[in-house]
């Protein structure tokens, strides 16, 4: 609400008891200049910066708010890019609802207020802040997500309490609890460290590896390995056996492999971790798995693919029996693609039961069996095993040999909806794959109800993605003509703060699906050829993944070099 029958210049003066003449003055240089009254009373000194604050939230009978203690949430400035909030002046504060608080600096620039409120949707409540303090929160934010570099935790090293372990689902130790005589130790900031940048920077894996005269740490984000600093050599021992205390294994073992897991709660989060030590000539080599659940999509819809895609696995998940295949190499999405069609599938009239190696994430209402060959529990045994359970769903965590594929095919058939994983290049050699299993074409023609090749693609940061011209060369090189392209803008990555200076942030998945019509159940009783099926499947209406990651290059979500690396043809 402002004030009724005042005007801001005569707030400003009673307030900070201006002299006509300087009123005055500064407003014949406001005119000349084309700019507020209170700029130009700022620029000459006569105000001070909290004093306009002071003087904006008098007039607008609204109260003033002090920023200098403030954090700003990292969760209500990726509502837009941090840049943007800078351009604009503001900092959100909080979020009620369908109402966003923003701080702003200039409160009568109405503009940017509903530029705000067209980008994000929501109704906008703006309150005065200097535009010094929301200009120190967003630098301060912008440099937390550019990540610190090892060397400078090590300077500033993060509490130990800032993480806390479980060695087991039942109960969870707090760090400093369990490590209380060595609290002190350096190591254990370190690895708490690492840790603690791979949660920030959204790391699915973490690599210590043993060079001869160096210890290298390098971090995968978005499916791509990038080298950090590294702690130094000499402390790779100890690194070592700090990590196989974390996972409860052996650390005087130096000669085997080993595996493990621990559990860590970080920066608001919970995660598990799997762990896998393995000997080398300079010591053990490490990869840390990160198993974020918080990250797990909810369900298929949220995976945000592409109309036709979406609509063909919903089409095959609700048929009441038959068989599933999604393939694709190591770290291509298949799992999460797989237990999101599962929480769609979750419900209290439906009998789920899978069988893993290892269970990556744990899902409620969900019976999930961890295959273990040790004890000859194996994919095979686990699924006979299972088929006496009454269940109506099955998921087969990956078909390995041809006992599994032979059971798998007989559970189809007999009125189960049967999910699972192979490891082949492309949706029609599923099929090739399983008939070299030795799956007769007539069980396979009868069962299979979809194959499914699936590939993760780096999308562009939007922040900082620059237009380029057509690369010509690019297209030739990999035999596609420039002509179909004409009419597309082309992007390449540049890197910033808010994607840690890589170009890309977060990955999409493109989906090869190739839906099992008539025609295609006549042509694999007559042949199981990847090549043949391939070819009827893009007559009959497939789209191949290269096809489907140029589309998302034509829709400049991600670059041409990016969708040639995931894809072949």
């Amino acid at each position: 609400m402002i004030s009724q029958g005042k005007s801001l210049a005569r707030t400003l003066q009673e307030r900070c008891r201006l002299e006509d003449a300087v009123i005055e003055d500064a407003r014949r240089a406001a005119d000349e200049q084309h700019k507020p009254l209170e700029q130009i009373l700022v620029e000459r000194n006569v105000l001070s910066s909290a004093d306009l604050v002071l003087a904006y939230a008098d007039y607008l009978q609204s109260p003033p708010i002090s920023l200098a203690q403030f954090r700003a949430d990292e969760t209500l400035l990726n509502l837009l890019p941090t840049e943007m909030w800078g351009r604009l002046k503001m900092l959100p504060l909080a979020k009620t609802g369908r109402t966003l608080t923003v701080a702003v600096a200039d409160p009568f620039n109405v503009l940017q207020t509903e530029k705000v409120e067209a980008e994000t949707e929501m109704s906008v409540v703006p309150v005065v802040a200097e535009e010094a303090e929301i200009m120190r929160a967003l630098n301060q934010q912008s440099e937390e997500e550019s990540g610190q570099g090892l060397e400078d935790i090590l300077k500033d090293m993060a509490d130990e309490s800032e993480v806390e372990l479980g060695q087991n689902q039942a109960e969870d130790v707090n760090l400093d609890e369990m490590l209380e005589i060595a609290e002190d130790a350096p190591v254990i900031r370190i690895v708490n460290s690492i840790l603690i940048e791979a949660l920030r920077k959204g790391v699915s894996d973490i690599h210590v590896e043993p060079m001869e005269k160096a210890l290298r740490l390098r971090y995968r984000i978005d499916g791509v390995l990038h080298q950090n600093p590294s702690p130094p050599k000499s402390l790779q021992p100890a690194i070592t056996s700090r990590l196989k205390i974390m996972s409860n294994l052996d650390i005087a073992e130096r000669r085997k492999p080993q595996d493990g897991r621990f559990k860590i709660r970080a920066l608001g989060k919970e995660v598990d971790m799997r762990i896998s030590f393995l000997p080398t000539v300079h010591g053990e080599k490490i990869v840390m798995r990160i198993l974020d659940k918080s990250a797990l999509a909810p369900s298929l819809e949220s995976l945000g693919l592409e109309e036709k895609a979406y609509e063909n696995l919903c089409y095959a998940i609700s048929q009441p029996h038959g068989m599933i295949c999604i393939t694709g190499p190591t770290g291509s999405g298949k799992t999460t693609t797989l237990y999101s069609a599962l929480q769609d599938l979750n419900n209290q009239d439906v009998n789920i039961i899978t069988v893993e190696d290892p269970v990556e994430y744990q899902l409620g209402g969900i019976n999930q069996v961890q295959a273990d060959p040790n004890v000859g529990l194996t994919f095979a045994a686990g699924l006979r095993s299972i088929l006496r359970q009454d269940p109506d769903i099955v998921l087969i965590g990956e078909i390995r040999d041809a006992e599994t594929a032979g059971i798998a095919v007989q559970a189809a058939l007999t009125g189960h909806l049967v999910l699972s994983t192979l490891h082949t290049n492309d949706a029609p050699g599923a099929v090739a794959r399983l008939a070299y299993m030795g799956i007769e074409p007539f069980m396979l023609s009868s069962s299979l109800l979809m194959t499914q090749a699936q590939r993760l693609f780096r999308k562009l940061c939007p922040v900082c993605r620059k237009k380029i011209a057509l690369p010509e060369d690019i297209l030739r090189r990999n035999h596609l003509d420039p002509d179909e392209f004409a009419d597309s803008d082309f992007y390449t990555a540049v890197g910033c703060p808010k994607c840690n200076n890589i170009g890309y942030k977060g990955r999409g998945a493109l989906m090869e699906i190739m839906l099992l019509n008539e025609d295609l159940k006549k042509l694999i009783l007559q042949t199981t050829e990847a090549g043949a099926l391939r070819e009827a499947a893009v007559r009959n209406g497939m789209v191949t993944l290269r096809e489907m990651g140029l589309n998302r290059v034509r829709a400049g979500v991600s670059t041409v070099e990016e969708i040639l690396r995931v894809t072949s043809e």
